[in-house]
């Protein structure tokens, strides 16, 4: 058996928990919106269309932010088409994802159903076919109050109040070659910044958020950063990063396991570019990191690829992974890389929400079930709270394939100093190793609340409607005494221990 050793401190923090960070993504792509969210015949349907089904697992997931409409889809939508009596709505062709879009769900139907599923909006503007204009058009729709000509159009749609969003995404990837209108770093950059700067003639306060690389194995990656927030540095709060993980072809699941190391790195380079950008313009502004993309996604998988020619089908089955409990462990993972970059991450969205790469799947007119993924997100956004800990880690190595050695624990915890309350979260990423961990609590818990661990003997077992016997259960071997936390770690596992003050 493997031995690691952990501190945890309340002295050394590293920054609050973010609510943002638990944040989601709908995104006009797939069964996402049609038939995931949005049914108005379902049996559990509520006014509006809404599967109430999805919505009560929705608020037992814990997200706190969506994006919204998208994604590639943005690059492409004209908001206008979704406002106003539906029968009235034009189908367009969505280019993104070779689809039809029906425009049944727009602005005022998404914003309904964040009242209803008790999450902040993240409102994305199209700067892929459109610009300026366009995006002070929709600011003017949501956030005026009245006497305007857009405000004047929500008022006549029912909506008498302004929604007064507060985070807009300044377009999507665009360095990406797939992105419908594909621009450099410069004339992205240039085009934010107008953007930017027009939108906060009607709202200073609004948070914007500049499109870092798509990703960062991009050739452009790094460079993109710092020529885009060097033409909007005044004017943008965050820039993205968007990041997917998946266990490769050859089966490497020890690599796969260690995907945190690389979103670590990766936030680290944005944050160091940032900062660059910071002192050569001798500024004291800190820019923020919106994680607004991050999911394991297998994209070559068939059905991540969109349909072709002739064929424009409405929300068809694109992008539904059916994830393993190892998944359910990278998922768990990703989410520790996040709140230990609490500092510089401001935001973040699990991409996506519903059936498209997503912790909650739907069958039409039928059940709504978790995926693996759903544990370990849930109890983290409903247990973080407080201060994010800059914890001590003495772990073994682990050799791998993509990242080299890298530690067989991951580790961060949470302290609450209302409560008294800490949460320790951990991963054992070793395939076939049980990690004995023993932590030195320093923040005056008394007791040992609850002690769950995520795991199963077949790393590659699925959830579906019909079985959801594997779930996070009792570690039993933990064991608290004299401010001292004991634990075994089973292989492939996502554990949740919970001290009380």
């Amino acid at each position: 058996m493997a031995v690691a050793s952990l501190v945890i401190d309340p002295a050394f923090t590293v920054a609050p928990v973010r609510r943002r960070t638990f944040g989601s993504f709908v995104e006009h792509l797939g069964r996402c919106v049609y038939t995931g969210i949005h049914e108005p015949d379902h049996p559990t349907a509520v006014a509006g269309g809404w599967r109430g089904d999805v919505l009560d697992l929705v608020r037992e997931l814990g997200v706190t932010l969506i994006r919204y409409p998208g994604g590639n889809f943005v690059s492409g939508y004209r908001w206008e088409d979704g406002v106003g009596p539906v029968d009235r709505r034009p189908s367009r062709l969505d280019l993104a994802w070779h689809s039809m879009e029906p425009n049944r769900v727009g602005v005022d139907e998404f914003m309904a159903w964040c009242e209803l599923a008790h999450v902040e909006p993240q409102m994305a503007i199209n700067l892929g076919t459109r610009g300026v204009q366009e995006a002070l058009d929709l600011l003017e729709y949501t956030n005026v109050p009245a006497g305007s000509h857009f405000a004047e159009q929500r008022r006549a749609n029912g909506v008498a109040d302004p929604y007064r969003i507060k985070l807009w995404c300044l377009g999507n990837e665009m360095d990406g070659p797939w992105q419908i209108g594909h621009k450099t770093a410069e004339e992205y950059g240039r085009i934010a910044a107008e953007a930017g700067r027009a939108m906060r003639m009607i709202d200073p306060d609004l948070e914007l958020v500049a499109c870092g690389s798509s990703s960062r194995a991009m050739p452009t990656f790094g460079e993109w950063e710092r020529v885009v927030l060097e033409e909007c540095w005044e004017q943008v709060d965050m820039v993205s990063a968007h990041a997917y993980y998946y266990e490769d072809e050859s089966g490497d699941l020890t690599s796969f396991l260690a995907s945190a190391v690389d979103m670590d790195r990766f936030i680290e380079s944005v944050a160091a570019t940032a900062d660059a950008v910071a002192a050569a313009r001798k500024s004291d502004k800190v820019v923020g990191i919106s994680f607004d993309e991050w999911n394991v996604w297998y994209q070559q998988r068939a059905e991540s690829r969109p349909p072709t020619g002739d064929e424009w089908p409405i929300a068809p089955v694109l992008l539904e992974d059916h994830y393993t409990v190892a998944d359910a462990v990278v998922v768990g993972d990703l989410l520790i890389s996040l709140l230990r970059h609490s500092d510089r991450v401001f935001s973040a969205n699990l991409a996506q929400l519903v059936n498209v790469i997503a912790p909650i799947m739907t069958e039409p007119g039928g059940a709504a079930w978790r995926q693996t993924t759903f544990h370990p997100f849930a109890l983290t956004a409903r247990h973080a709270k407080g201060d994010v800990l800059r914890v001590a880690l003495d772990s073994p190595r682990v050799k791998t394939a993509k990242f080299g050695e890298v530690d067989m624990v991951d580790a961060v915890a949470t302290h609450d100093p209302d409560t008294g309350a800490t949460v320790v979260f951990l991963v054992n990423r070793s395939v076939d190793q049980t990690v004995n961990l023993e932590a030195a609590v320093r923040s005056g818990a008394a007791t040992l609340s609850e002690a769950l661990t995520y795991t199963s003997d077949d790393p590659y077992w699925t959830a579906r409607a019909d079985d959801q016997s594997v779930l996070p259960s009792a570690n039993d071997s933990a064991q608290w005494e004299n401010g001292t936390l004991a634990i075994e770690l089973p292989p492939v596992s996502w554990t949740m221990v919970r001290l009380a003050g």
